[in-house]
């Protein structure tokens, strides 16, 4: 068991290689919004004292937020997760699109579940679809999407990094094409905010998440410019210029902008920082036999390594890093409780029996160097363990 120095109070112990999944909350972010859980609790639409305090700091933050995006203050609207935002981009556009006489949308085939699902849904309302294939990196094929978009797409939407193994599209040329053939853009950038720089002069549409950029859960947002008209999904009191009702979560939009401006500060060291331990884990794993890199090898976020394993099962390689003290996941965090191999791994062109052996590890700005060590140590003793006890791997020897 890792015995190493304790980074949170209730983990002492383990050390946390799942940043992708969520991140600790951290203590910059925890004061900035404990005054708007105690003092400062107004409901932002409230007229008195409160209330007002309480609308100040919302448009304070938004306008911060709006400035580290490259956009204006009203387009942004806060959600409560980077899922809403997704679905609210898809379907608010498409509802919208509807009216125009338009009824085509283009996703990648390595979407998260969140984008995925919700195309799945349109089509059944009688839209269409076009999932755009990738080449064994995971990289969007550019003259498939510019084959693929036709005179009824109201939509591209490609995510800016992808979350299970890391690779980073080419959204700058995506949005060029999309510019050339007068479609909108939208971009999944979750995983990508304040680990790359983001080039978002010509994209549409924006998806982020508090939680990844050790923020908290439950609050999102979806930057939408000003010429893009989207139907609101949810209706009520008028909240986010009228396309989001819902009282607004003041002290997590709060702690959203705070975390936001942390991350960008410290982006140019920390990417280096985990860069070079993802190297390490890389350049470790990769000497286990039978193993491979999944993602690019060097477009590639810098605190993401995802490697399959074959004759050893995903599942319970995270189980045993586990009895070892070491957190990490097969792939999204939202789709790991579901014993099928990912879509994204099987995007790539793995096999089933690949995809299934997949171990996903992802870094974070409270990881140090004495920690890969120690997972560089015990990650083939357990890759070891676990082939030892497989037919498979014996039938082959």
């Amino acid at each position: 068991m890792w015995k190493g120095t304790a980074k949170t109070k209730k983990g002492a112990n383990m050390i946390y290689l799942d940043n992708a999944a969520t991140t600790q909350v951290r203590s910059e972010v925890i004061e900035a919004m404990l005054p708007f859980l105690d003092k400062k609790y107004g409901n932002a639409s409230s007229l008195h004292s409160l209330g007002q305090e309480a609308k100040t700091a919302l448009e304070e933050s938004r306008a911060k937020i709006a400035d580290m995006l490259e956009a204006e203050p009203d387009e942004i609207i806060f959600c409560s997760c980077a899922t809403e935002a997704n679905n609210f981009a898809l379907k608010g556009l498409a509802f919208e699109a509807k009216k125009q006489g338009k009824d085509h949308l283009i996703v990648s085939k390595i979407e998260h579940h969140c984008v995925l699902h919700t195309a799945e849904w349109l089509e059944s309302l009688g839209f269409r679809v076009t999932y755009l294939p990738v080449d064994e990196y995971g990289v969007v094929k550019l003259a498939e999407l510019e084959e693929a978009i036709n005179e009824k797409t109201f939509l591209v939407s490609v995510m800016y990094a992808n979350n299970e193994i890391g690779t980073i599209e080419p959204i700058k040329e995506i949005a060029k094409i999309c510019e050339e053939k007068d479609v909108a853009f939208h971009s999944d950038a979750v995983q990508a905010f304040g680990k790359i720089p983001l080039d978002l002069k010509k994209v549409d549409m924006l998806s982020l998440s508090a939680h990844k950029i050790y923020g908290p859960k439950g609050v999102g947002l979806l930057m939408k410019r000003k010429h893009l008209r989207i139907q609101p999904l949810l209706h009520g009191g008028g909240h986010e210029f009228g396309l989001r009702s819902g009282t607004e979560n003041v002290a997590g939009i709060v702690g959203f902008a705070k975390a936001m401006e942390l991350a960008l500060k410290e982006m140019p060291r920390e990417s280096k920082r985990q860069a070079r331990m993802r190297d390490k884990l890389i350049k470790h794993a990769l000497q286990i036999p039978e193993s491979r890199l999944n993602g690019h090898p060097k477009k590639r976020l810098p605190n993401n390594a995802n490697f399959s394993f074959r004759y050893a099962e995903g599942e319970s390689i995270v189980m045993k890093l586990n009895e070892h003290g070491i957190a990490a996941s097969t792939g999204s965090a939202c789709s790991s409780p579901k014993l099928e191999p990912s879509h994204v791994l099987l995007a790539l062109g793995l096999a089933p029996s690949e995809a299934h052996g997949s171990l996903r590890l992802t870094l974070g700005r409270y990881n140090r160097m004495e920690e890969i060590d120690y997972v560089c140590k015990v990650l083939p003793e357990v890759i070891e363990e676990l082939r030892e006890i497989s037919p498979f791997w014996h039938k082959k020897s």
